[in-house]
């Protein structure tokens, strides 16, 4: 007859403390193939794009109708515009302003304020409108003119010609414009050329 092995561990598996350590590692590969095969929870679901604001929209339509009455009274038209440009600022304040349209709209009010910084603010938000994808040409065209306003409102020249102010009785005039812009930029920036913003100096001196 055979004789069995001396040590019978040596035949029919190692000690208690090794089996228990193959077992933590063999579970862990296992959750990491799951892992990686997809089977772990999935990420949560993307939160639902934001709409533009009806407020804001409303408030943005108002604003141009009180610009193209047939006749305008501007002793009523101020406290409507003040009272718009302080619910813009109330929206700003609170992160009410959530898209690319909620920006372009309330810079439009802005550009309709009293002091270099509401003007400088309405082209801060143009350019934030356009970095949500809202690059059309009225949103290019206010980021400039909202840029040359607050220029003008520090009585430094304008960049792009945009700006047209009358001096006491004088006819409206062009704003005197820096030469650093091209007109290629101002095609860039839907705004006319220089010699069409010249041109329109004309037309208000017909008028």
């Amino acid at each position: 007859m055979e004789r069995a092995p001396r040590s019978l561990s040596r035949v029919f598996g190692r000690p208690k403390e090794k089996d228990e350590m193959r077992v933590t590692t063999v579970a862990a590969a296992l959750l990491g193939l799951l892992s990686v095969s997809g089977v772990a929870p999935s990420a949560p679901p993307a939160a639902p794009a934001a709409s533009d604001r009806p407020d804001l929209v409303r408030m943005f339509e108002e604003d141009q109708a009180d610009r193209t009455a047939t006749s305008i009274d501007w002793a009523a038209v101020q406290p409507r515009d003040q009272a718009r440009l302080a619910k813009v600022k109330e929206l700003f304040a609170a992160g009410g302003l959530q898209t690319g349209g909620d920006l372009y709209r309330a810079a439009m009010i802005l550009q309709h304020g009293t002091v270099p910084e509401d003007f400088l603010l309405a082209h801060e938000f143009c350019v934030a409108a356009m970095a949500l994808g809202k690059a059309d040409d009225a949103t290019r065209w206010l980021a400039v003119a909202s840029e040359d306003r607050f220029l003008m409102n520090l009585d430094r020249p304008q960049r792009f010609g945009t700006q047209y102010r009358s001096e006491g009785s004088e006819p409206i005039r062009l704003y005197k414009v820096d030469e650093g812009v091209t007109d290629q930029l101002r095609h860039i920036m839907a705004s006319p050329t220089l010699a069409e913003a010249k041109a329109r100096e004309a037309d208000f001196a017909k008028k």
